[in-house]
């Protein structure tokens, strides 16, 4: 055979092969891309925890990691893990401990479980973008977050359907809350930095508190008057004044604060400083902090309280939970740690 025909043959089959073996390559890239699930909302990241009205069963979720895990708080054992979620934003009970309820913004929905069997009982549909969630102390109705849409959805919970579609907020998040009489539901807007505060009788809007700096989580008094919010952009906690709308106090903590949780008996606010890995303490008497908790792992706003104010339950970026002695201010066990 002639040598350069020779080369140019032994040449082609090389470049065929690169073309093939690049196809390939690519061919396999797109099959492991396209494995992955769709997500609606993914770059916003958030936890939940939630823990049934008898103190037996804690639900922890991550955005980041599409099943939901049950955790039985006295052995610290996994019950079982509830699949099928892509995005999972926010879990609660209602206040009759009978109902699961767990929304997830990819689905668009807030799904419905048995809260003593864990079977699911439908889901309620929302829209995509479904997000932070309250139910009012009757349980008779569930308020949802979009925000994707910038709305508020108003649902039954009794026939499932929706009453009212609130609109005018821009990005409400995990942040919605009803003051303890039930009167005012108070709504982050991440866009703008600001609360609606949402007649709950005329579903309107009837003020807005504004000068927050990267808004997260919320608390509320028992008596109504004052309001707690994380701002992560500032590193602090504002202190608001419920009979003005007005901030009225701002408590340096740790970095990137996501949460900000009132002890049962109010003595108390924890800031979960993401970054930091940590807890600030402050004493609201003096609003000032006090003291810090360390070990944790990307602690956000999921900080559940013992009804007896002795024990909190802190949600690791692993889906563990940090128990942590409030009297002495230590973490004292962790659960799912194994899992």
């Amino acid at each position: 055979m002639n040598r350069h025909l020779y080369l140019s043959i032994a040449a082609a089959a090389v470049s065929l092969v690169g073309v093939v073996g690049l196809a390939s390559a690519a061919t396999a890239g797109a099959a492991a891309e396209s494995a992955v699930p769709y997500q609606f909302d993914s770059m916003i990241v958030n936890n939940s925890l939630a823990v049934s009205p008898d103190g037996h069963t804690a639900v922890a979720s991550d955005s980041r990691v599409p099943g939901v895990r049950l955790y039985d708080l006295k052995s610290g054992r996994l019950v079982t893990t509830l699949d099928g979620f892509v995005t999972p934003r926010n879990s609660l009970f209602t206040p009759d401990g009978k109902m699961l309820l767990i929304s997830d913004s990819t689905l668009g929905e807030v799904r419905i479980f048995d809260a003593h069997t864990w079977a699911p009982q439908g889901a309620i549909a929302i829209g995509a973008g479904a997000f932070g969630t309250a139910v009012d102390r009757n349980g008779n109705r569930l308020y949802v977050n979009n925000e994707a849409a910038n709305t508020v959805t108003v649902v039954d919970l009794a026939s499932r359907h929706t009453l009212a579609v609130l609109t005018g907020f821009a990005q409400p998040r995990q942040g919605i809350k009803l003051n303890p009489d039930g009167t005012q539901l108070f709504v982050t807007n991440f866009l703008g930095d600001k609360i609606s505060v949402v007649d709950v009788a005329s579903l309107k809007t009837v003020s807005e508190i504004t000068g927050f700096k990267g808004i997260r989580a919320l608390s509320i008094t028992a008596d109504g008057t004052t309001l707690y919010a994380a701002n992560s952009a500032d590193n602090s906690i504002a202190i608001v004044d419920l009979h003005t709308d007005k901030i009225v106090a701002s408590v340096p903590v740790g970095k990137d604060p996501y949460g900000a949780a009132l002890s049962p008996d109010e003595k108390r606010l924890y800031s979960g400083d993401k970054v930091d890995n940590t807890l600030t303490i402050i004493d609201t008497a003096t609003r000032n902090a006090v003291g810090k908790i360390t070990g944790f792992n990307e602690p956000r706003q999921a900080i559940v309280f013992r009804p007896d104010g002795t024990l909190a339950h802190v949600l690791n970026k692993d889906l563990s939970i940090a128990v942590v002695d409030l009297r002495t201010a230590t973490i004292v066990r962790r659960i799912g740690t194994a899992q």
